[in-house]
C-alpha cells in the first residue's frame, strides 16, 4: 500500500516535468513523434535556418543585381528589352511565392517544399551559369545563333530560379518561426527576434553581394560571376539538411484555399437563413473528433455575420451530419468559418502596407534618377547614384540589433508586451518613414532645381543620403513588422499562405508604383509639355511627384491607422 502510494506521489511530481518536455504547440520531430523542447527548436535550429536565408540572398542578389547588365553586355539586348526581361522576372519571383505557399500548407509541409524547390533553385542557377559558358564550350557558331541559344538557356535557369524562390521565400521564414513554441513565454518573446535576425540575415548578403560577387562578375567574367550564386545556394542547401534532426515541424491539414471557397460557397447557398441568436447552435465538431485532433479552436466572433451563415445547421443539414454525411461545401464548422474571417480582416492592412512599397520602391527609380542629375563627386571619387542605397541597407543592418536589444526590453518594461510594441504600431512608423523620406526627396529636389536657376554650384548628391536613410528605418519597422503580423495573426493551417502575403505586397507595390508613374507622366505631358518626370529633369517638377507621394503615404497612413483601430487581434498560434 505504502509503495502504491508513493509511486502516485512519484508520477504526480514526474507528470508536469514529463508533459513540460514536450511542446505544446502540436509540433513533431523529424521521426513523427511529439518534439521535446530540449532537443529540438529554438535558435539551435534557427542558426541553420538564418544560414540557410543567408545563403540563399547571395545567391539569389548575387544575380538580380547585376543581371541586366549581363542581357545588355554579353547577349546584346537593347536597354528596353533588358529591363522589361528583369522587370518581368523579378515580378514573378515575388509571384510564385504564392504558389508555394499554398502546397506547403496543404500537401507536402514546409520542410519537404524548401528542400525540392532549393534544389530547383541550384539546378536553375547552373543553368544561367551554363549560359555564359557556351561561348567556351561551342565556338564553331555565329555571334547571332550563340546569343539565342545563351538567352534559352538562360532564361529556362532564371524561371527554374523563380520557382526555387517560390518555395524558400514563403516557407523558410514561417519554418523558423514555427521553431519556437507559442506556450512558452520565453520562446514565444524569441519568435520576435528571429523575425528582426532575418531581415538583419537578409541586408548582410544584399550588402555581399551588391559588392562581392558584382565585382567577381564585371572582373573574372560571368561564367564564375553566374557560378558562385549555384554553389552558394548549394552550401545553403546542405545546412538546411544537415541540421533535419533539430527541426520542429507541424502537420498539413488540407488546402487552406479549399477551405476558405467551401466556407464563401456554404454561405451564399444559405443566403436567405438568417443566423441564430445563439452561436452555440452553430455547428462545431467536438474536440474529441478525429478531423479536430491538432487543430486548435478559433472563438466565434461577432462581426462578418454573413459566413456565419455557413455553420448554420438546417435540416438537411442535421439528417447528413446524423448520417455522417457531412457536405464541408454545405456546412462547415465554426473554426473553419473563424479562419476566412481573419484573412477578411487582413485584407485592407494588408492593402496599405502594399502601398507602403509604392513609395519605397522609388529607392531604386526616381531618387537613382535625381541622384544622376546631381554632383556625384565626393572628394576624388565619383560616386554610382544606385550607390546611395547603401545608405538604406547600412542603416537597417545597423538599427536590427540595436531595436531588438536595446529598444524592446526597454519598451517591454513600459508597455508590458513581449514585443515592445505591437506589430500594427510598428508597421505604422515604418508607413510614417515613408512620408518622410518623400518629403526629404521633395526637398532636395527643390533645392537642386533652385541651385541650377541661380548657376550656384550643382547639389551633392551625398544631400541624398537622408531619405535613403529614412527608407531603412522604414524596412526596419514595416517590413520586418509585417512580416511578424501576417504570421502571427494567421490560423494554424495557413501560416505560409499569409507570410507569402508579405512578399505579395511588395510585388504589388511595385506593380502599383510603376501605374501611379504612368499616370503621372501621362497626365502631366499633356499639351506638349515636358511633365514631371522628363528625361531632363531640369525641364520637369520631380519635387511636385515626391510632394504627391507623400500626400498619398499621408492618406494611407490615416487609412491604416483607422483599419488598425478596428482590426480585431486574436493570439498567436
Amino acid at each position: 500500500m505504502a509503495s502504491s502510494e508513493q509511486e502516485e506521489q512519484a508520477a504526480a511530481l514526474l507528470g508536469p516535468k514529463v508533459e513540460e518536455a514536450y511542446t505544446t504547440d502540436g509540433s513533431l520531430d523529424v521521426d513523427g513523434n511529439p518534439a521535446l523542447k530540449h532537443r529540438t527548436g529554438g535558435w539551435r535550429a534557427c542558426r541553420s535556418i538564418l544560414g540557410t536565408e543567408f545563403c540563399y540572398c547571395l545567391a539569389y542578389y548575387g544575380i538580380t543585381f547585376n543581371l541586366v547588365t549581363y542581357l545588355t553586355t554579353e547577349l546584346h539586348q537593347s536597354n528596353v528589352a533588358a529591363a522589361n526581361n528583369v522587370s518581368t522576372w523579378q515580378a514573378t519571383c515575388f509571384l510564385t511565392p504564392l504558389v508555394g505557399a499554398v502546397v506547403a500548407d496543404s500537401y507536402w509541409g514546409r520542410y519537404p517544399t524548401m528542400v525540392v524547390t532549393c534544389c530547383i533553385g541550384v539546378a536553375g542557377m547552373l543553368m544561367a551559369a551554363l549560359s555564359a559558358l557556351l561561348p567556351l564550350l561551342i565556338k564553331d557558331t555565329s555571334t547571332v545563333s550563340m546569343a539565342s541559344a545563351q538567352e534559352s538557356v538562360l532564361f529556362l535557369g532564371l524561371y527554374m530560379i523563380a520557382f526555387g524562390v517560390g518555395g524558400l521565400r514563403p516557407c523558410i521564414l514561417s519554418f523558423g518561426a514555427d521553431q519556437f513554441d507559442d506556450g512558452d513565454p520565453s520562446e514565444r518573446m524569441s519568435k520576435g527576434s528571429f523575425f528582426n535576425w532575418y531581415i538583419f540575415t537578409m541586408n548582410c548578403a544584399s550588402v555581399i553581394s551588391t559588392t562581392g560577387t558584382v565585382w567577381v562578375q564585371d572582373h573574372y567574367g560571368w561564367a564564375l560571376g553566374l557560378g558562385i550564386p549555384a554553389m552558394v545556394l548549394a552550401v545553403g542547401l546542405s545546412f538546411l539538411v544537415a541540421a533535419s534532426r533539430l527541426y520542429r515541424f507541424q502537420t498539413t491539414r488540407g488546402s487552406p484555399l479549399t477551405r476558405v471557397c467551401q466556407v464563401v460557397v456554404a454561405a451564399v447557398c444559405k443566403f436567405n437563413v438568417a443566423p441564430p441568436a445563439d452561436v452555440a447552435l452553430l455547428y462545431e465538431l467536438p474536440e474529441d473528433a478525429c478531423s479536430m485532433k491538432g487543430v486548435p479552436r478559433i472563438e466565434h466572433t461577432s462581426d462578418l455575420r454573413f459566413f456565419d451563415k455557413a455553420a448554420i445547421v438546417t435540416a438537411s443539414d442535421e439528417e447528413a451530419v446524423g448520417a455522417a454525411r457531412r457536405n464541408p461545401w454545405r456546412l462547415c464548422i465554426v473554426t473553419q468559418v473563424e479562419e476566412l474571417k481573419i484573412l477578411v480582416r487582413m485584407l485592407p492592412l494588408w492593402a496599405c502596407v502594399a502601398f507602403y512599397y509604392t513609395a519605397t520602391v522609388q529607392a531604386n527609380s526616381t531618387f537613382v534618377e535625381q541622384g544622376m542629375a546631381m554632383d556625384a563627386r565626393v572628394g576624388s571619387l565619383l560616386v554610382p547614384p544606385a550607390s546611395l542605397a547603401t545608405f538604406q541597407v547600412l542603416t537597417t543592418i545597423v538599427l536590427i540589433p540595436l531595436y531588438d536589444r536595446v529598444f524592446v526590453p526597454a519598451a517591454r518594461r513600459f508597455t508590458g508586451r513581449e514585443k515592445g510594441i505591437s506589430d500594427l504600431l510598428r508597421i505604422g512608423g515604418g508607413l510614417a518613414m515613408a512620408v518622410l523620406a518623400m518629403v526629404a526627396a521633395a526637398l532636395v529636389e527643390m533645392k537642386r532645381v533652385r541651385a541650377v536657376q541661380t548657376g550656384m554650384e550643382p547639389t551633392s548628391i551625398l544631400w541624398q543620403a537622408p531619405q535613403y536613410m529614412l527608407v531603412g528605418v522604414g524596412e526596419l519597422l514595416a517590413t520586418i513588422g509585417q512580416l511578424d503580423f501576417f504570421y502571427s495573426q494567421a490560423p494554424p493551417a495557413m501560416k505560409t499562405v499569409c507570410t507569402a502575403l508579405g512578399f505579395l505586397s511588395i510585388a504589388a507595390g511595385e506593380y502599383l508604383s510603376s501605374l501611379v508613374v504612368t499616370a503621372v507622366s501621362w497626365a502631366t505631358t499633356t499639351g506638349g509639355r515636358p511633365g514631371w518626370i522628363p528625361d531632363d529633369l531640369n525641364e520637369g517638377h520631380l519635387d511636385l511627384f515626391f510632394w504627391m507621394m507623400a500626400g498619398l503615404g499621408c492618406l494611407n497612413l490615416l487609412v491604416f491607422t483607422s483599419c488598425a483601430m478596428r482590426y480585431k487581434s486574436r493570439k498567436a498560434c
